[in-house]
């Protein structure tokens, strides 16, 4: 297994819309198309407490990473609701990820 740290930080007042996005929609399209996710979290203490979701996906491999993600950024069902969720403004400002490996005494393999 790898995880992928990705890290979204919204444009101001616009989190409680990024959290019903994927809750009412991207988490239901990834398990359609097979991507699992491992937990989501929302800052509680930090320099950006209000405007930070991270979350951790988990793939097989990279290769697997690699054929399902594009299907999920071209999914016409994604698509809809990515335009229908931003017909007010944009509502990430920044996203980075990072792809992980786990050590030998990682909890998570």
């Amino acid at each position: 297994m790898i995880y992928e740290l990705r890290i979204y930080r919204t444009l101001p007042g616009r989190m409680p819309n990024l959290l019903a996005r994927f809750n009412d929609h991207t988490i239901h399209i990834w398990a359609r198309l097979g991507i699992q996710t491992v937990g989501f979290w929302t800052t509680l203490v930090g320099d950006s407490e209000l405007n930070v979701l991270t979350y951790l996906m988990a793939w097989e491999s990279l290769a697997d990473r690699e054929a399902k993600w594009p299907v999920f950024l071209a999914d016409p069902e994604w698509l809809r609701v990515r335009a229908e969720s931003e017909k007010d403004g944009p509502i990430v400002a920044n996203i980075t990820n990072e792809l992980l490996t786990p050590t030998k005494f990682s909890k998570l393999q």
